[in-house]
């Protein structure tokens, strides 16, 4: 008789990894792979120096610079003090410690969600940490990777290892074809818009059904990106013959015989039958329609033709107050549409949206197009390898022509904390995954959406319904 409890895809990767658990006791976790940046480095690295402390395993550390770098001239010097002094700083740190670092310059630098998975460093199985909440991208594979604070990241430096309470499990499922214009930034808007910005506080969601089934891994990165947004602990899809495509031939990745060996490893992972989850959500792919966000954080958003919500609409009373200050803030009016309203910045890339799928879909659709005179558009790849990818197939052409200016790899204007800014009472339609007050800079005005409605706006200089292109 087989008493073994069925597991989740999340419980098996866990457990597999707990060094160590007592009752009452967050778990003490192996960590397969760090990821670390210039942002939330600077502080763990002088902890272990105080205590004279090493870095346990250098190999199992990827470091790159993304956050505070420039988008232009990168082979200058920084111009900002701040975000000069941050890189050095990881410059330093790195060498000191003996860490690789993808540094400005280098063929690997990029946005540091980006290259794990490109580098095939980035696998099924693994636990994954970064010092930056968009860490659950890795998810997309079939790990247990989420974000931490700088503190955490000195205990994964020291020790290789880390403290955590096991989170509870979540399944959100989507089955059904997609309709037209509607892609995976959609799909997680979607998601938000009906939990909130809090609806998975607690939860680490696994992504299920015949619609996740069908995205490409870029898709799948989107998706999970943005578990965080919805306050999950991070998000995670099981690992198919379309996860083992895009590993197989990676940099980083297990070769030959090896990766057979790994496959059959990684097919196991998938949650068993009969295994429970402590929340289980569904909806019909058929219902997802191209989605925008109207107010100041990603749980406020609608379908991209609907009107905006009246104070009387909120489900609840509790919302009032920050709804009528998130509507003075992007200076909207309850009940109105956004569809027509003329945007003055459109930004392609960031974590959630600069990979070489997303700059395709955006150069499929402004193809033998023009941007509107009153629009500037920035368009940011993800990495060294997604730029040099746009540029051999021609892509970097299509969006000269067309008025868009492509620029190199980096954060840039997903946050206002390197030169990239939309300037203050500006409304900038993004690609990225946050739309908080003054994110992209003091005052800023951002809005919400996928690659192919930035590029929609990008032409016709205002919200636009995507279908109408497609």
């Amino acid at each position: 008789m087989n008493d073994v409890k069925p597991k989740t895809i999340f419980e098996k990767i866990w457990d597999n990894h707990v060094v160590k658990r007592a009752d009452g006791y967050p778990d003490a976790l192996f960590i397969d792979r760090h990821f670390i940046h210039e942002v939330t480095s600077p502080q763990a690295f002088d902890g272990l120096k105080k205590r004279g402390i090493n870095v346990f395993n250098t190999l199992r550390t990827t470091a790159t610079a993304d956050h505070n770098v420039p988008t232009k001239d990168q082979h200058l010097p920084i111009k900002e003090a701040l975000s000069r002094h941050q890189v050095e700083t990881l410059r330093k740190n790195c060498k000191d410690f003996g860490i690789e670092l993808y540094d400005l310059g280098h063929p690997f630098q990029g946005i540091v969600h980006i290259i794990g998975p490109e580098l095939g460093l980035t696998l099924p199985g693994m636990t994954i940490v970064c010092g930056d909440s968009h860490t659950s991208t890795h998810g997309a594979f079939g790990n247990i990777a989420f974000g931490i604070g700088t503190s955490e990241v000195e205990q994964v430096l020291a020790t290789q290892c880390i403290l955590q309470y096991k989170p509870r499990t979540m399944k959100i499922e989507i089955n059904g074809k997609l309709g037209k214009g509607v892609v995976s930034k959609d799909i997680i808007l979607y998601i938000i818009s009906q939990l909130t910005s809090s609806g998975a506080t607690g939860y680490f969601v696994e992504y299920a059904g015949d619609t996740i089934r069908n995205l490409s891994m870029e898709a799948r990165m989107t998706i999970c990106n943005m578990s965080i947004e919805m306050g999950a602990r991070g998000g995670l899809i099981a690992p198919d013959e379309t996860t083992f495509n895009y590993i197989k031939g990676r940099k980083f990745s297990p070769q030959g015989e090896s990766f057979n060996r790994k496959v059959e490893e990684w097919k196991k992972l998938g949650t068993d039958n009969g295994a429970v989850y402590d929340a289980v959500l569904k909806f019909d792919a058929a219902d997802i329609a191209p989605m925008i966000t109207y107010g100041t954080n990603p749980g406020m958003g609608m379908r991209i033709t609907d009107r905006i919500p009246t104070v009387e609409e909120l489900k609840e009373i509790s919302e009032q107050t920050s709804f009528k200050k998130s509507l003075d803030y992007m200076g909207l009016e309850p009940g109105s549409q956004l569809i027509g309203k003329a945007v003055d910045y459109v930004f392609i890339g960031s974590c959630t949206n600069a990979r070489i799928e997303d700059l395709r879909l955006v150069a499929s659709m402004v193809k033998g197009k023009k941007k509107a005179a009153n629009v500037e558009v920035w368009v940011i790849p993800g990495s060294k390898q997604v730029e040099e990818q746009a540029r051999r197939e021609g892509l970097d052409k299509v969006f000269e022509a067309a008025g868009f200016e492509l620029r190199s790899p980096g954060c840039s204007a997903c946050l206002g904390m390197n030169e990239d800014k939309v300037p203050a009472g500006k409304y900038c339609i993004a690609t990225s995954n946050r739309n908080f007050e003054g994110r992209q800079g003091p005052k800023s005005r951002t809005f919400l959406a996928s690659p192919l409605s930035a590029a929609a706006a990008a032409i016709t200089g205002k919200v636009t319904d995507v279908r109408e292109f497609v």
